[in-house]
Order: structure tokens, then sequence, then C-alpha cells
């Protein structure tokens, strides 16, 4: 071999190396971008953050009674909120009237409390007629 091959050869050698070391460089940069992507939200997720006053409960009491039922809203709800058609936050007393006008029957429990002497009674209590 003559030098020029020599040289050639060293030269070849280096850029290879080079290349490789660029090729180890893009996989880690490419894979530790695919464990940093933002991972997709649940249908659920992209409601709960829209719910407001008692929203949340509303949609929890839904769930135990009717699992498949709210599961196909809460999917077409998210998918309104993701087209941007639904801006707007969505109340408790709103989602509770949206599965009643689908036929279900939620029932939410409530109750009225009074303030008594610096307590919190329940309305039931303070009306009740003592001897």
């Amino acid at each position: 071999m003559g030098a020029d091959d020599r040289d050639l050869a060293r030269i070849t050698a280096k850029k290879l190396q080079e290349l490789k070391r660029r090729a180890v460089a893009l996989e880690k940069a490419a894979k530790v971008s695919s464990d940093t992507k933002p991972t997709e939200r649940s249908p659920r997720d992209v409601l709960v953050q829209k719910l407001y006053d008692r929203g949340l409960e509303v949609l929890e009491t839904a769930e135990t009674f009717y699992p498949t039922q709210t599961a196909l809203v809460v999917n077409k709800l998210a998918e309104l909120v993701n087209r941007g058609d639904v801006r707007e936050r969505i109340s408790g007393g709103e989602l509770l009237s949206l599965f009643r006008s689908i036929g279900l029957r939620i029932r939410v429990p409530t109750s009225i409390n009074i303030e008594k002497h610096g307590k919190s009674v329940p309305l039931g209590d303070r009306l009740k007629i003592t001897d």
C-alpha cells in the first residue's frame, strides 16, 4: 500500500466513525423525544377539565348507575370539546339536564343546611316539631 492509500483509508475510517457517532446521537435524541411526547388525554380527562359546580359529582354518579351510556356521552362531549364546538365550561346542572334529556334518570344527593347558633343544621332537623 502506498502513502496515499493509507491516508485515504485513515480519512475513510474517521468519516465512518463520525457517521456512527452521529447515528447514535440521533437515536438517543429520537428516544428522548418519544419519551417526552405529551400523552393523549382520555376523553374523560378532557371532559373533567371542562366541568365545574358539582359537574364531577354528577359524572361520577352517572358512571355508577349507567357506565356504558355515560362512556358514550363522555366520548361525544370530549370530541366536541377537542373540535372546539364546546368552549364554555359545563356545570353540574347542565350535565344532569343532558343526562336526563337522553332518558338517564340520575339522582344526585342534595341537602339544604341553615345556620342555627353558629352551626350548620339540615333543614329537616330545623323544621322538626319537638314537644
